[in-house]
């Protein structure tokens, strides 16, 4: 078994807007400090989504997506790799696909696709508006997605919130247009019309339905605080690897809000160790997702 990845993400403004210790979106220094001590204890991919803010209405497209700032999201890699060298996995599947390749154009180490649509319904707490982002994406999208990170020497990480990204990730892997061993995020919990239960049968129906012909690393994402601790530990004595931060839950178990994102992956390293698993370091993290094939991404060979 694997030493397991731990991935952080810290930004919680659209999943859980009245947390009152996420910095504002602009803040890239505060945003930097929090990814910083939390690779520091122990996490080894950096899931970033730098400055954004998401689409008030639908547009004329059929979309309500999020659009970024190119130069926020640059200062906030500068500032996080000048502290540290974790894997650098840019986030925000949800914006528009010139945005994404613009911001593969900067060289993070990973990028996050969504093989399956945008459908997500983001209301915690009833006093805040709904987040809402919808969007679909063609196979023809997903294809060039993939072949526009390939061509930038950029990992995919492939987001699957139900098994029909596996049929997508297997229609594009046909086509060599993703590099082995494929990295996929599970998500379960995250509320919407692509919503996966988080429980251990949910888990188990995704993780036994990954297409058993290609070589595939797999992370649990779990946006449910009643169940999130128990998804965690189930997912590392499955053998695959986590991801924890205030975007996905920024309470500990006994219910208390976390001060900071480097309490919740303290928390990790705890279960692993108690259940027998170490930890992978960013350098280790990094040969797990490049595994042995050719052609994988130079850039997370570079730090």
């Amino acid at each position: 078994m694997d030493k397991l990845v731990i991935t952080v993400t810290v930004d919680s403004s659209m999943s859980y807007p009245a947390n009152p210790l996420n910095p504002p979106i602009h803040d890239t220094d505060a945003f930097a400090a929090e990814y910083i001590r939390a690779v520091n204890v122990g996490a080894g991919i950096v899931h970033i989504h730098g400055v954004h803010e998401l689409e008030q209405e639908m547009q004329a497209d059929g979309r309500r997506l999020s659009r970024v700032d190119i130069g926020g999201w640059a200062d906030l890699q500068r500032k996080i790799v000048d502290g540290c060298h974790p894997v650098m996995q840019f986030g925000i599947a949800s914006a528009r696909f010139e945005e994404k390749v613009a911001l593969m154009d900067l060289h993070p180490d990973m990028m996050s696709i969504a093989f399956n649509a945008h459908d997500e319904h983001f209301q915690p707490d009833k006093t805040y508006p709904a987040n809402e982002i919808y969007a679909s994406h063609p196979r023809s999208e997903l294809e060039a997605y993939s072949r526009a990170a390939l061509e930038r020497g950029v990992k995919v990480e492939v987001e699957s919130f139900h098994t029909g990204a596996y049929w997508n990730m297997q229609y594009v892997a046909d086509r060599g247009a993703l590099s082995e061993p494929i990295w996929t995020t599970i998500f379960l919990g995250w509320p919407g019309g692509t919503w996966t239960p988080p429980t251990p049968q949910g888990l188990m129906y995704m993780v036994e339905r990954l297409p058993p012909n290609i070589k595939i690393n797999w992370s649990a994402s779990v946006m449910d605080p009643p169940t999130h601790w128990q998804m965690l530990n189930m997912a590392i004595l499955l053998g695959g690897h986590v991801r924890v931060g205030w975007e996905d839950n920024p309470y500990l178990p006994d219910g208390a809000l976390a001060t900071t994102n480097a309490v919740l992956v303290e928390k990790v390293v705890r279960m692993a160790r108690e259940l027998g698993r170490e930890v992978a370091t960013p350098d280790e993290a990094r040969q797990i997702i490049i595994g042995s094939e050719a052609g994988v991404p130079a850039t997370l060979t570079h730090h």
